[in-house]
């Protein structure tokens, strides 16, 4: 009984500590889950691999369109200016976030 509350201990702190650490990007905060699941779709997304910066615009509406996209990022699109920040996001490196190596990740 004891290694089962264990167990489900060190799992709950296990989640609430992934949950915890947070990417900044100006106003703007989203947790490392939430940027991880944006990279993967924007890695996914053709359109992105074009140099012209008007295509990868467009990239980013598709991206905003996309029924994966976690709900914290829904305000981001409706702002102007949501391409650089998403641009910017795609570009941090997360297995340096998660030690909290990088200035714009906190709360480790």
């Amino acid at each position: 009984m004891k290694a089962i509350l264990s167990t489900a201990l060190f799992f709950t702190t296990l989640y609430l500590v992934s949950e915890a650490v947070q990417v900044h990007d100006g106003d703007y905060s989203f947790s490392a889950e939430s940027v991880k699941v944006l990279q993967h779709l924007l890695e996914s997304s053709t359109v992105t691999q074009k140099p012209s910066p008007r295509l990868a615009q467009t990239s980013f509406g598709a991206v905003c369109a996309s029924p994966t996209l976690p709900q914290e990022f829904l305000p981001l699109c409706q702002q102007s200016g949501s391409a650089m920040v998403f641009s910017r996001l795609a570009s941090t490196p997360m297995d340096v976030c998660e030690i909290c190596a990088f200035a714009a990740c906190t709360g480790c």
